[in-house]
């Protein structure tokens, strides 16, 4: 199978300038390893998925100069590419797997005091000696084995975390029928060949829990790069409060998407000061994960609106 990366928005909603970011360093990253690239909609979430929102992103990224050889536009042999047209190959996967139901609230756990705290609140174990059942309107749990789940990044090094004190039986399928992202996107991208995955700083914490996941399935784990968040003005995570606009704001406003990659490139450490304008294939050639910032550089809100 091919080499690929990814890059898989969820359509919950306009992606934000975060959003984009992410996604011109995935597709760097794949162009400058001569991988594949793969656009795959996460639509996991069916009370807030719509199909509006991808097609705003399709048209968001087409609009920054970034293409993709599969996706759910374009079709493409490991299709198909929304999660929501995915459902048997993850009741595969979790037939593979120990579980249980669990019918506790969330509310119930927050309650539990002696839960021990990690990522989030350990699932303390309460319904997992019951006897497997149909899923009906439970949760279900994997009954995740013991030991010590380690994750390699690029950027970060290694992260290690106990799974029982830190991790626990996590859920794989939620109350109302809908899968659970980290079983989906574990046994997606090892059907898509996904071998090299660039997302933001923000999931780090709970990439172990995968790749824990990925041992027990038999499934290969591919190199991970973890990309630090958009910074505002003030040095916070980059949000609507700095007047930040999302992106099909920018395009339906006539925003010249050069100066908008140029500034992303510039808040990363990808291009100095001095170029206004760029391309995302000018930037394939300097590419390298080396080259990212930790803490990034502040972007300005009012020089994306230029």
């Amino acid at each position: 199978m091919r080499s690929a990366g990814r890059y898989a928005p969820s359509p919950t909603g306009r992606q934000h300038l975060g959003n984009a970011r992410t996604a011109l360093l995935a597709w760097l990253s794949a162009r400058r390893g001569g991988r594949a690239f793969v656009l795959r909609v996460e639509d996991l979430d069916p009370g807030r998925s719509r199909p509006i929102f991808e097609q705003t992103v399709i048209a968001d990224l087409r609009w920054l100069g970034l293409d993709w050889d599969e996706g759910p536009d374009t079709g493409g042999a490991l299709g198909p590419y929304r999660q929501s047209q995915r459902s048997e190959l993850y009741a595969a996967a979790l037939a593979r797997l120990s579980s249980y139901a669990c019918t506790c609230t969330r509310r119930s756990l927050r309650e539990v005091a002696s839960a021990p705290h990690g990522i989030e609140p350990v699932y303390p174990g309460t319904c997992r000696e019951h006897a497997r059942v149909s899923a009906g309107a439970a949760a279900i749990r994997w009954r995740a084995p013991p030991g010590i789940a380690q994750a390699d990044d690029l950027r970060l090094g290694r992260l290690a975390q106990d799974v029982a004190t830190e991790i626990g039986d996590f859920v794989l399928r939620r109350g109302d029928g809908a899968w659970a992202y980290q079983l989906a996107v574990v046994v997606d991208d090892a059907a898509m060949g996904i071998d090299e995955v660039v997302r933001g700083e923000d999931l780090w914490r709970v990439t172990p829990r995968q790749v824990w996941l990925q041992r027990a399935l038999s499934l290969p784990t591919p190199r991970y790069l973890h990309v630090p968040l958009l910074l505002g003005p003030d040095g916070d995570k980059l949000s609507k409060r700095h007047g930040a606009p999302d992106l099909a704001t920018l395009r339906e406003g006539g925003a010249d998407p050069a100066r908008v990659v140029a500034e992303l490139a510039r808040s990363c450490g990808l291009l100095d000061a001095a170029t206004q304008r760029v391309s995302p294939r000018e930037l394939v050639a300097e590419f390298e994960p080396a080259r990212l910032c930790g803490a990034g550089t502040p972007v300005d809100p009012a020089r994306l609106r230029a």
